[in-house]
């Protein structure tokens, strides 16, 4: 898959991906609320492998600098029929507009290409960009799930959005 909008090219990862992918998957900062870590480079390179072969997370690159600044996953959930997005993005590269930019262009390709029923996305309540960023992508909120993912000796609470192809702006 290759999808391109106005700033961003959305592809699938490949090896020349891992300097750029290790700057925000091995950020903590970045990656605080993502509860799958990553501890070392050499980790990075397996999951660009696995990535570059069973396509579930897509790299988003800058067009002008063909720099990876961050990912988007979109894969099946619960059938064939609806499909979940989730994203990461550099911190630097935060408040420009490009997750939205991306999961516009990824959310239209599912629904006019694929010819999805249903997306859906989750995130914790403390990480008030997700949230906001599924709202802004016309997603409405379905739960409030207390205690849902263990991480370490903790719970985290899970948001649930979801948007329907008849929702979706044509």
């Amino acid at each position: 898959m290759e999808l391109e909008t106005s700033r961003l090219i959305i592809r699938d990862y490949n090896l020349e991906d891992l300097e750029d992918a290790s700057e925000f998957l091995l950020n903590e900062e970045t990656m605080h609320f993502i509860p799958e870590k990553f501890k070392t480079k050499q980790e990075v390179m397996e999951f660009i492998e696995v990535q570059s072969q069973e396509a579930k997370f897509f790299p988003v690159v800058l067009k002008e600098e063909g720099k990876v600044i961050g990912h988007l996953s979109f894969e099946p959930f619960f059938g064939d029929h609806s499909y979940e997005i989730g994203w990461v993005f550099h911190e630097g590269y935060h408040q420009k507009g490009y997750a939205k930019e991306a999961s516009n262009s990824l959310l239209d390709y599912g629904f006019s290409k694929l010819n999805i029923h249903r997306v859906i996305a989750t995130c914790q309540p403390e990480n008030p960009g997700s949230w906001r960023l599924m709202e802004s992508l016309g997603m409405r909120k379905e739960g409030d799930f207390k205690q849902c993912i263990p991480v370490g000796d903790s719970w985290w609470n899970e948001y649930y959005y979801a948007i329907l192809k008849e929702e979706w702006p044509t």
